[in-house]
């Protein structure tokens, strides 16, 4: 996918001295919000790239309410705080889609923009994981940069890194982005400048910018979210997005925490329904002559009761038939027990999708997490041929 990602870029250019377009990224536009943006358009227009849609409709959709207000902990989308609050927290990631051209910009409805999907399969990986959404974000972020000039500027900092540095490059982001740009201010420009410097800080493992300031240490990949707490809360404990009473509700907390759960393990299940109708014929990923009707059923191959964590990874999830899930997977429907002869089937039959795998929907790295916590003690870090992996499932279910 990043050969993907990068010939599309590649495609456009994305200068900024002559779009003069200061809404190319934004405040909102990191990584977890951008996914899960992603996420509401494509469930918003059913993946449909003739569907037209506005800002409105997609903070509106049901779909929205359910998980982007429990989630970041949003005020309720009809409340008297929501218009201001969901603008930007819509608006920012959805016209950072239509400038990289992922949307595309269909028509004035009054005073409202309309769009549609121009690239449903980047959009897609975009919605699959947060680190999906930063690749592209990285990638997105030096193209703009090297089109408009800037990333050499970039570039001098991360091999020259201290406070004359940091404060040479920042009053050059600001002096072109006021030259170029609508933006008039630099305290915005300082707040735009950490979107983009950070990013590009993670990925080469660099200081960056906190606080305003030159960070200490290096970036880290949870001061790229947006919903992270904010550190002015850190001394004292509290969320960065609620208030000083409902922090003391230990039931909010737990809410908030449900919510993303499920979210996460609903939207997994829907990526691996969505991919194996599209790429397996919507059959059993388990293959078996006696199997002909469709896998309805998306089953964790070990279960979310004893292993949370990788609840919502889409290589702990496989497709099934009713018969196979119900019979072979729980037998007697028991789903609170597990068949490890099956389970083990699973795995490999798993395995097996993610070798045939084309698109980068699923990850290998990704699949021996899920074995290393699935099968603990054991650990599948240092295998990178399949074959030796399929030898060392063969020898822990003999075991088993």
């Amino acid at each position: 996918m990043l050969s993907k990602i990068t010939c599309f870029l590649n495609d456009y250019n994305y200068d900024i001295k002559i779009t003069r377009n200061a809404r190319w990224i934004d405040q909102k536009c990191t990584c977890d919000v951008l996914s899960i943006i992603a996420d509401c358009i494509l469930e918003y227009t059913q993946y449909q790239t003739n569907k037209a849609f506005s800002i409105n409709d997609i903070w509106q959709s049901k779909y929205t309410q359910e998980n982007v207000v429990n989630i970041f902990s949003k005020p309720d989308v009809n409340s008297q705080f929501a218009k201001n609050e969901y603008d930007k927290f819509f608006s920012q990631p959805i016209k950072l889609f239509e400038y990289s051209r992922i949307l595309k910009f269909l028509r004035k409805d009054g005073n409202s923009n309309i769009y549609a999907i121009s690239n449903l399969e980047l959009l897609e990986f975009i919605s699959l994981r947060d680190f999906n959404a930063l690749m592209f974000l990285t990638l997105y972020i030096k193209k703009v940069l090297t089109d408009s000039g800037l990333y050499g500027c970039f570039l001098n900092f991360f091999q020259n890194q201290n406070k004359n540095s940091f404060k040479k490059l920042k009053d050059i982001f600001i002096d072109f982005t006021i030259r170029y740009t609508p933006i008039n201010q630099s305290i915005e420009c300082g707040r735009i400048f950490t979107k983009i410097l950070n990013p590009l800080a993670f990925e080469l493992k660099k200081y960056g910018s906190r606080k305003g300031r030159l960070s200490d240490t290096i970036i880290t990949f949870d001061e790229l979210k947006y919903n992270r707490i904010n550190w002015r809360d850190e001394l004292s404990g509290k969320d960065k997005l609620i208030t000083r009473y409902e922090y003391e509700i230990p039931e909010f907390q737990e809410i908030r925490e449900k919510a993303k759960v499920f979210y996460n393990i609903q939207k997994a299940k829907k990526i691996v329904r969505r991919y194996n109708d599209k790429y397996n014929g919507g059959l059993s990923e388990v293959k078996s002559i006696n199997e002909k009707v469709p896998a309805t059923q998306i089953h964790h191959i070990f279960p979310t009761s004893e292993f949370p964590s990788i609840s919502d990874f889409i290589e702990n999830l496989i497709a099934l038939t009713p018969n196979q899930h119900f019979i072979q997977a729980h037998p007697n429907n028991q789903t609170n027990y597990i068949n490890k002869d099956f389970q083990y089937i699973c795995l490999i039959a798993k395995l097996d999708t993610i070798i045939k795998d084309e698109t980068q929907t699923y990850s290998f790295e990704n699949y021996q997490i899920v074995l290393n916590i699935g099968l603990y003690p054991y650990n599948f870090d240092g295998i990178f041929d399949y074959y030796d992996l399929i030898e060392k499932l063969d020898q822990i279910y003999s075991i088993e």
